[in-house]
């Protein structure tokens, strides 16, 4: 799925108009029911709507929904905030086909005072300004954003919440944009949704599909997509029957550090359980009996260091190399890093104490190889590439990094970003809060040098082992909890991940 900026959604809105063709206010009324859909699947009849309306297309959507909502005998109180003498022409048809009806309330309010009394059981639909909003809400508009916050009922936003930007909200007013406890957003989720620090506006937000031309969305050019399981199910490989295990690849996994080697347990046994032929783990040599009696598939090779990885062992015998999880910072292990970064020429996952050595040895990057795959979470990130304000500047930046070094950058959390040196991104549909568990990185890190062993593009390693990840920690929670998820736990679900995608359950 594409993810497009508000100037590019409303120029496939134009041209679907156009060359579907159909009216605008038609395309209006289409979006409508979707809503009325939505809505009527969760609220029982006896629901009271109070629809606040602006003056624009987002009012007017709002406007054919109240239509709808009467039409099929909701309660239904519409609120025009009056700030402005010009309306939308669409807006205009729709309220003259309101009016036309029978014993539906429309208030126009152009002051605070006029506010309406809103009662506990009161649904709120916020359609007051939609995602061409060029500046931040402010004057009447914002104080009535503020009411709707305080009034602790439930709030539906149409489209975006009124008073957000669709991309960078930096230099936003924050306390004048809606609190939705849910975002019905059409065709296409919006780029800003996808930041921690929204999540609070937004609420639960879903994609309603309204028809806009297939082929104005296949032109549409944009360097952000939202991956799912139509874009993952043919990039897995298949397994003929006469394969073996030399077919599959053979992974170096560096990882551990005296205290630290259930980090390299977790990787190694995540590699395994994505597919990898052969594993072999370079491991403190005091780590050797800990490999291999929880890990009795994996090869160890053993540094002469008891403590830490201190050396680095011959790379022409490996597929694809991991190095990360749990090796610590000390300089002896920051050395053996940079000979990698020189030597290395099989792909390679770059993870957690490998990225901290990175970040304080930051010339090093120049000695990145071409193609390797960073997996940091936001902090780790920030400490090779310096801090930024807000999460829209650290995806400018995340892009910029990838680009200047000619990496892929896989940033960690909720919608975990990929980034190519290409300019594009890609943003992850799987997952749950669960997932923010100790070693989840380290499984993560496995699964990814797994794929890249298995011969997979980097691109394509990167952007399936985070769907899979992902896909794991839901099937996780889906047998207990958030709470009581454990990294040893995604791991176990790797193979019903597999299942779902190829099956189409998910």
């Amino acid at each position: 799925m594409k993810i497009f900026s508000s100037s590019q959604i409303k120029h496939i809105d134009s041209l679907t108009i156009s060359n579907e063709p159909v009216k605008s206010v038609d395309l209006m009324e289409r979006a409508a029911h979707k809503l009325l859909e939505w809505l009527m699947f969760r609220f029982e009849r006896p629901a009271h709507f109070i629809i606040f309306v602006g003056p624009g297309n987002n009012g007017g959507d709002g406007l054919a929904l109240a239509r709808l909502l009467k039409e099929n005998r909701y309660d239904v109180e519409v609120n025009y905030i009056s700030f402005t003498d010009k309306v939308s022409e669409d807006w205009n048809t729709n309220f003259i086909r309101i009016k036309e009806l029978k014993n539906i309330q429309f208030n126009t309010l152009s002051g605070p005072e006029q506010f309406p009394i809103i009662c506990a059981n009161d649904i709120i639909i916020d359609a007051i300004f939609g995602s061409g909003l060029i500046r931040p809400a402010d004057g009447f508009a914002g104080e009535v954003i503020r009411k709707i916050n305080s009034s602790g009922n439930i709030v539906v936003s149409i489209d975006i919440p009124s008073g957000l930007f669709a991309e960078d909200n930096s230099k936003n007013n924050q306390e004048n944009i809606i609190e939705a406890d849910h975002t019905l957003s059409f065709q296409f989720p919006k780029l800003s949704f996808l930041f921690p620090e929204n999540t609070s506006y937004t609420g639960e937000w879903h994609i309603l599909p309204i028809g806009l031309l297939p082929v104005s969305i296949r032109d549409t050019i944009t360097p952000y997509y939202y991956i799912d399981r139509k874009e993952i199910n043919p990039l897995l490989k298949i397994r003929n029957k006469f394969d073996h295990k030399g077919k599959f690849g053979h992974g170096l996994l560096i990882a551990g550090s005296k205290g630290k080697m259930g980090a390299a347990v977790l990787s190694a046994k995540a590699a395994l359980r994505t597919g990898i032929g052969l594993i072999t783990c370079h491991i403190p040599g005091a780590g050797n009996n800990i490999i291999q009696s929880s890990v009795t598939e994996a090869m160890v090779d053993a540094d002469e260091n008891n403590d830490l990885i201190a050396s680095l062992p011959d790379l022409k015998h490996y597929n694809a190399i991991g190095i990360g999880p749990g090796i610590g910072t000390d300089d002896a292990t920051g050395n053996v890093l940079f000979k990698l970064l020189s030597d290395c020429k099989a792909p390679m996952v770059i993870d957690a104490d490998a990225i901290n050595i990175i970040g304080l040895n930051k010339k090093w990057l120049s000695a990145l190889p071409a193609g390797s795959i960073l997996t940091p979470h936001p902090k780790e990130f920030e400490r090779m590439s310096g801090t930024t304000t807000d999460s829209y500047m650290r995806l400018l930046k995340q892009i910029s990094f990838s680009e200047k070094h000619k990496c892929i950058i896989v940033l960690k959390g909720a919608y975990t970003s990929v980034s190519f040196p290409d300019g594009r991104v890609f943003f992850n549909s799987t997952g749950n809060p669960g997932m923010a568990t100790a070693g989840s990185g380290d499984v993560l890190t496995g699964m990814i040098l797994s794929l890249l062993a298995q011969g997979y593009s980097r691109e394509n390693a990167a952007i399936t082992a985070v769907y899979l990840h992902g896909l794991a920690g839901d099937i996780a929670a889906e047998k207990a909890c958030y709470e009581s998820i454990i990294a040893s736990d995604i791991i176990d679900n790797i193979g019903s991940a597999y299942n779902k995608i190829r099956r189409g359950a998910y």
